[in-house]
Formats: structure tokens, sequence, C-alpha cells
């Protein structure tokens, strides 16, 4: 699973930066998966993979079924990255701050999500603008797989737990999401530096891998006024 994982990623990263550069034009078709299975010596499944990729990044329309882009000020972001990266390279500087990263079980949360095992390694983390106000509160949930068990004492792999899911062959290839309007409770307004009962974007978002495996189940808290979320529906260009 590893070995197909990098395989996946570095499809979608060549043609990406194809796409980037131009050498696929906007409202052009890619070639066909069999082409592009020649092309790069990989499997039906890992082109399938990699074009997933691509329409999650926004760069190609997915296809038939409804897809959800994360933006910021406008601008689409690299999820895979991590937020505080993305942005990063767009020029908006963010500070991360992990609140909690532990082990723990959450007997509620396995039963809503079908899971025999309550166990599941806990990451909440605030996102902050330079001078401390804070953009986004997020808590996210990872199944506590043998693979993952020693997360909280090695940490993640360059500070993006999407990078670190993937590289112990965890990759999402399905999300399904809830989005609502909250106000910010007492202690989250504390935590962001905002006012109580501010409104904020509430996304519950749960990932499933391919074999529908939960992958990560996460809660983020948005400031609308910076994030917004861009879904989108339709067939694909690569069909």
């Amino acid at each position: 699973m590893p070995g197909q994982v990098y395989k996946h990623h570095r499809v979608a990263h060549v043609l990406a930066e194809e796409i980037r550069a131009g050498v696929h034009a906007d409202g052009s078709k890619l070639p066909g998966e069999h082409a592009l299975r020649e092309r790069f010596g990989v499997s039906r499944t890992t082109v399938r993979q990699a074009l997933n990729v691509l329409g999650e990044q926004g760069l190609i329309e997915t296809h038939a079924g409804i897809g959800s882009l994360v933006t910021f000020d406008g601008t689409p972001l690299d999820q895979r990255l991590g937020w505080t990266r993305a942005l990063a390279a767009q020029g908006t500087e963010l500070t991360t701050e992990t609140l909690r990263f532990e082990r723990i079980r959450d007997e509620a949360l396995a039963g809503e999500l079908g899971l025999q095992s309550p166990r599941f390694i806990a990451l909440d983390r605030v996102r902050r603008l330079v001078g401390g106000h804070g953009v986004s509160l997020e808590f996210s949930r990872v199944p506590a797989v043998a693979a993952l068990l020693d997360l909280p004492e090695r940490g993640l792999d360059e500070g993006s737990l999407s990078r670190t899911l993937a590289a112990a062959g965890r990759v999402p290839d399905s999300s399904e999401a809830h989005i609502s309007v909250v106000g910010l409770t007492a202690d989250e307004a504390a935590i962001l530096h905002r006012s109580p009962e501010e409104s904020f974007l509430r996304v519950a978002q749960v990932f499933r891998g391919v074999d529908g495996d939960v992958v990560e189940q996460v809660t983020s808290l948005l400031d609308p006024s910076r994030f917004q979320l861009h879904v989108r529906t339709g067939r694909g260009a690569h069909l």
C-alpha cells in the first residue's frame, strides 16, 4: 500500500505541474486513463487516485458527484500540505499552536463512525494570523491503528497530518461533510481571541479510504470572513 500511495502522489504532482505550466490548457481534456497508465507505468487504480487528487486541488473537475474545495480569502488551498504551509506558499503567514496531541478513548465517536475500537489519536490545533488573531480551530480524530499508535511521541511529518497519514498508507479516497454556522462558545472564543457568539463556519468531515475505512474525522471552526467552501458538481473533463 505505501508504494501505491507514493505512485499516485507522484503522478498527481507531475500532472499538476503540467497544468499550472499550461501544458494542459484550461478547458482541455487530460489524456485518457489508458494513455496515463502507459506513460507512468502504473495501474488503473493509481491513475484514478491521482485524478482524484487533482480534483481535490481544483485543477480538474471531478467526475459524476459532488466535491468541495476549501479556499482562504478566495484562493484554493492544497490541503495535503496542511493549511499553514499552503498559505505560506501563497504569502500568508499563519502560526499553528497545538492544544492537544494524545491517544484517547471516545466510545461515542466510535459508535457514530461504526468503529469497533474506541481508540483515537486526538490532535487539536488553532491557527492564527500574525498578531494572534485566530482564524481556525480544528479537532482531528484519527483511528489509532497500529502504524499510528506512537504518533504523539514521534510527531507529524513536516508538521502535516495529511502527509503523515499518507506515509502510513492512510489515504482518503472519499469524504462526507456537514456544514453549518455556529456562534463561538466562551472557551472557543478565548482560544481564538475572538468574541463569544461570533459566527464561524463549522465543518464536520469524515474521510474514508478506498476500502471504506475511516482515515480521519475532523471538526473545524473557520472564520467566514477568511475561509470559503466552494462546492462543485458535474462530470469531469478527464472522462
